[in-house]
């Protein structure tokens, strides 16, 4: 592994330590814009515990993240940080959740972590070098046929103005029998694509500290990331279809069907 993904994989789950350590108490809940999109104290401390280590070990690098605290240092390495996936689910004692933090270099996705810290699975990836669960390979699953694969999708806040068609997308998938589920974190989603555990999934007006890991460990592990026309993922793209690849294209058939 090279310094970064040591880097990553220490700070994601001593981030994660920080969740588990908060899951189930009494806190903060707030809502940011948007109907039930909620921010707790924990998305803050997990925030600034890594914004805290990443700016100790790479002062001039750029940071986005969800919260508070993107620095914009006009360097080349952006750190991308979800200090807390899946914040519905947390602020309801819900034990689906996650910590997300990617880097690129010049655009490129070149090292990612995923972090779910009640199972204690570490998903991460280095580029050129494979996808890993807690140090063991990984891959995308081999089901070819979109009619037998377990699919998964998320909703985003704005459901209501049905952006991109999601409610018919949806529509779409489920009327074929083919089984979906919904567990309020993308990057889960993505990392349980990479692990062969569910063969894809969509989902619309993501942003980039959502996918941006995640993207990277699907395609290390053998998988492909577009938008809904097709075209390469890229982390700030709103849109996203991840399959292990022998599906995509039928997916991508399925979810545009007016």
């Amino acid at each position: 592994m090279t310094k970064f993904t040591d880097f990553i994989n220490n700070t994601i789950t001593n981030s994660g330590n920080i969740l588990r350590k908060g899951f189930g108490t009494k806190f903060q809940i707030d809502n940011k814009i948007g109907k039930n999109n909620l921010v707790t104290e924990y998305d803050f401390k997990s925030e600034k515990y890594i914004i805290d280590e990443i700016k100790k070990a790479f002062p001039t690098h750029n940071i986005v993240s969800e919260e508070k605290g993107s620095v914009d240092n006009k360097s080349e390495y952006d750190w991308i940080i979800d200090p807390l996936d899946g914040t519905v689910n947390y602020a309801n004692n819900i034990p689906i959740f996650s910590v997300s933090i990617a880097l690129s270099k010049a655009g490129q996705l070149i090292a990612g972590a995923i972090y779910q810290p009640i199972l204690d699975e570490l998903f991460y990836a280095e580029r050129g070098n494979g996808a890993f669960l807690n140090g063991e390979r990984i891959n995308v699953s081999n089901k070819n046929e979109l009619n037998t694969s377990l699919l998964v999708t998320g909703f985003p806040y704005d459901i209501g103005n049905d952006p991109k068609n999601t409610i018919k997308s949806f529509t779409n998938v489920i009327s074929r029998g083919i089984p979906i589920r919904r567990l309020g974190s993308a990057a889960l989603d993505l990392a349980y694509v990479a692990a062969g555990r569910f063969e894809g999934f969509w989902e619309v007006n993501l942003n980039s500290w959502d996918v941006a890991a995640g993207i990277l460990i699907v395609q290390e592990a053998g998988g492909i990331c577009t938008n809904y026309n097709g075209e390469a993922s890229f982390v700030d793209d709103k849109e996203i279809l991840a399959t292990n690849g022998l599906i995509h294209e039928e997916a991508l058939r399925v979810i545009n069907e007016n």
